[in-house]
């Protein structure tokens, strides 16, 4: 696709909305145009204080569309939101005509709805004018506004409004055993990789206690960990042990709100690795199939069957920790409306007390890009109706939608859904993506997250630190990772003075 922008406004924003219609679009500069390339000119006029103008027109081949919107000042609204209104209805505008097709989110393009519905419900809205004010000003399909606002109500009774005294803890192991076809995080699954586990836990155990002696001078407690990757249940028993005892050995476990370990693969668990997860305070686990069809299994590269997983379920519900989550995908390759309401009601059966249906998406270092297949589908088809189902199915048997989160190039522009039981929601899932408070984050592939929540009329901050990405990375240079943990901590510390101390 090709892009032709005048104005102040963020060219990736408007790279996003293209893709809600143009999903798997590509944005190069020396890109030659066809009859089959969309080119969007877009002009964006108006500053501080004055009224917003955006004006699109959408071309392919021989066919023109074009959509107009203004946004007048708005003591509520930022300039940059009044700038992002405006874009993305006039881009809808365009889009929608040319296409003859409505995004169920709208001109929504970020990945937590929820966030922008609780900002619209904290500004003293009723939810039901939250929901008219998301299919009014964001075109949000009905079903969708009812869902973010749902979510965002539920998330603003379950989670305390102050949390600048607190904080989350990632662990990040990125082993798995074997990789998923549609899988883009950093996992690595070789022998050879495999081998390095024993020295990564070691350079983790340092990070670890450079995140743990940040959060004791800072003189803030830890409100969540989550130990996820890649499947962290690949490690040993006694690689386990390691890490959880260490774990234990720093922070008062009993005392956290919620220890998540992502079990992920069936066939990474057993009786002896659960007895160590009780043994050191995990609460929560996820034991995640996908599907229940072999077929599909194989067909996305899982090595595990569907007796697999309901050997470890049972597993998990005999000797695990309290809660298990159970993750299944819907609109993946092979699957369709029928299969998936099959396996959705099959999980609903097991009782687990969370369940989250994400929505398939490949991103761009997915395998499954490289078979010359066709996965982007704008409408969603069965998908679009299976997320349905299982939200309608969901709370028939007593879930409740507690998170959603959205990515790029999802099948039909659907969303990820977390439900769960009453009192069983995975709060991390929350403080993570509502950004409520600080997350600290060790491993290859981590990003710890710091925020400082809004006050005052201020918009709130975030800074972003980068581990290095791959173990072998992380794992080159000791010296070097003594200093980049040394950054870190003088880079928190700042922060922390600077907007929360």
């Amino acid at each position: 696709m090709i892009l032709h922008v005048e104005g102040d406004i963020n060219l990736y924003y408007v790279q996003t909305l293209c893709m809600v219609f143009f999903p798997g679009s590509k944005f190069a500069q020396d890109e030659i145009p066809d009859e089959h390339t969309p080119i969007l000119h877009l002009t964006v006029t108006g500053g501080a204080g004055e009224v917003i103008v955006a004006k699109a027109k959408l071309t392919k081949g021989n066919k023109e569309t074009f959509g107009t919107a203004t946004v007048d000042p708005n003591p509520e609204k930022t300039d940059e939101q009044r700038r992002k209104l405006a874009t993305g209805s006039a881009i809808f505008e365009a889009g929608k005509s040319m296409l003859r097709y409505t995004p169920p989110w709208g001109m929504l393009t970020g990945v937590r709805p929820s966030k922008v519905a609780a900002d619209i419900l904290r500004r003293g809205n009723s939810v039901t004018k939250s929901k008219k004010i998301l299919r009014d000003e964001y075109f949000l399909n009905p079903k969708k506004a009812a869902l973010a606002v749902e979510v965002a109500d539920l998330e603003m009774r379950l989670v305390a409004p102050d949390q600048k005294k607190r904080c989350s803890l990632y662990v990040s192991i990125p082993f798995c055993p074997s990789r998923c076809t549609y899988c883009s995080f950093v996992s690595y699954t070789t022998p050879r990789l495999l081998s390095m586990i024993d020295d990564y836990l070691q350079a983790l155990i340092l990070d670890l206690e450079n995140r743990f002696s940040i959060i004791e001078e800072l003189g803030i407690e830890v409100a969540t960990i989550y130990i996820g990757g890649g499947t962290p249940t690949i490690l040993s028993t006694s690689q386990l042990e390691l890490l959880l005892s260490y774990i234990a050995s720093k922070t008062d476990v009993t005392m956290l709100e919620e220890f998540t370990l992502e079990g992920g693969r069936p066939d990474t668990i057993t009786a002896q690795k659960l007895k160590i997860c009780k043994k050191y305070g995990v609460t929560r686990i996820s034991v995640n199939p996908q599907t229940l069809n072999d077929e599909i299994l194989a067909a996305i590269g899982r090595a595990h069957t569907v007796d697999d997983f309901l050997r470890a379920y049972d597993l998990v519900r005999e000797k695990g920790p309290k809660h298990i989550n159970v993750d299944l995908i819907a609109g993946l390759p092979l699957d369709n409306f029928l299969n998936f309401s099959e396996t959705l009601d099959r999980i609903i059966k097991l009782d687990p007390d969370n369940i989250t249906v994400h929505t398939f998406c490949v991103k761009k270092s997915a395998e499954l890009l490289h078979t010359g297949e066709r996965i982007y589908s704008r409408n969603g088809g069965d998908t679009a109706k299976s997320v349905s189902y299982a939200k309608i199915q969901t709370g028939l048997a007593g879930y409740r939608p507690y998170y959603l989160y959205r990515q790029k190039n999802t099948i039909g522009n659907l969303e990820n859904v977390g439900y769960a039981k009453e009192g069983a929601e995975g709060l991390y899932n929350i403080y993570m993506m509502e950004e409520l408070h600080s997350i600290f984050a060790a491993g290859a592939g981590a990003v710890s997250k710091l925020v400082a929540p809004a006050q005052n009329g201020h918009t709130p901050k975030i800074k972003r630190i980068f581990s290095p990405k791959y173990p072998y990375e992380y794992l080159r240079n000791p010296d070097q990772t003594a200093k980049e943990n040394e950054d870190l901590r003088d880079q928190t510390i700042a922060f922390y003075n600077e907007y929360l101390l």
